[in-house]
């Protein structure tokens, strides 16, 4: 059968204990890193884990802190992984070779271990882990040389498949046999790949029409997010407010104009296809906090009252649009 599904956890040790067991842990799976509680008086975290043939999967919960692989710890020998990090619950700030990168609950989050970063987590964050070892990718012809850590979907597309698969195999992981373990691990592999092929592939297509769908990709993503913000979008982007600023201005708007608009494209298409939901219950659930300003905005981008569209379901009519 394949390993056995180990669990560790902080809780009723003294606080320094508890730094001291999270370390272990983390040595023990990839290395070692510095752990802060941060302003907390004490450190809660838990992990369980296991091996499917030559990878490691672990499910990790933990309350606010912060790790870090410094400089004066970089040695590649210690560190030779590659870490698949989906978020699924709580932020996190990853940082690393001067990228900044905002991690949230459906975010994929890949990046080389062996370079030095930090992740900061405020609050309490829960996340599945696949640590690879760089041996395996390099089998397959990955260029871990021109790795950059990326951020990922995880709501969709291979990035969903992923994470699926990561999440059942961890359920079913000591059911399996040792030729299984090996086979399943080689699939799991082949699929993470997939995603992260294609972050290699629009990385390396480095323009700004490039860098303009990413952006497009990642507001999309987060518009029913009310705090979504540019400093929210350009950390997660890598690139700076004011690059991100012309990406959208040589495109005749800007970055506030095409989040309100698609918002409002999506509360209109949903107000239309959704007649049992209130306009107040739309508006809100895409971003707005004020019904009335969403009523004022909308009538300004459409050129009818978002009610006109309720009050033509009743007609059986579609309302006027100029």
């Amino acid at each position: 059968m394949s390993d056995t599904v180990r669990s560790l956890s902080t809780s009723g040790l003294a606080p320094k204990q508890q730094i001291q067991c999270w370390t272990d842990a983390l040595t023990d799976l990839c290395g070692h890193f510095d752990v802060d509680p941060m302003e907390a008086s004490s450190f809660e975290g838990r992990v369980n884990y296991t091996t499917v043939s030559k990878l490691k999967l672990c499910q990790i919960e933990a309350s606010q802190h912060r790790i870090a692989h410094t400089i004066s710890r970089a040695r590649l020998s210690e560190h030779p992984y590659v870490k698949i990090l989906f978020q699924t619950h709580g932020i996190s700030y990853f940082e690393q070779n001067g990228r900044h990168i905002v991690v949230m609950p459906g975010d994929c989050l890949a990046y080389d271990v062996s370079c030095p970063h930090t992740i900061v987590s405020p609050a309490h964050t829960r996340h599945e882990v696949v640590i690879v070892p760089k041996e395996l990718l390099l089998e397959r012809g990955f260029r871990l040389s021109k790795m950059s850590a990326c951020k990922l979907s995880a709501r969709t597309g291979t990035g969903r498949i992923a994470h699926d698969f990561v999440h059942a195999v961890f359920d079913e992981a000591t059911k399996l046999s040792p030729n299984n373990a090996a086979g399943v691990a080689d699939s799991l592999i082949d699929l993470l790949l997939l995603p992260l092929r294609e972050a290699d592939t629009m990385f390396d297509r480095v323009g700004p029409e490039a860098m303009y769908v990413r952006a497009q990709g990642f507001i999309r993503e987060h518009l029913r997010d009310p705090d979504l913000t540019i400093d929210q979008i350009s950390a997660a982007l890598g690139c700076t407010k004011r690059y991100l600023h012309m990406l959208f201005s040589d495109r005749g708007m800007t970055v506030s104009d095409y989040i309100w608009q698609t918002r409002l494209q999506n509360c209109r298409h949903e107000l239309e296809t959704q007649a049992g939901k209130t306009i107040t219950d739309v508006a809100f659930s895409w971003g707005f906090s004020s019904s009335s300003h969403f009523s004022r905005v909308f009538r300004k981008y459409f050129g009818f009252v978002p009610s006109a569209i309720h009050k033509a379901q009743h007609a059986g009519l579609s309302p006027e649009v100029p």
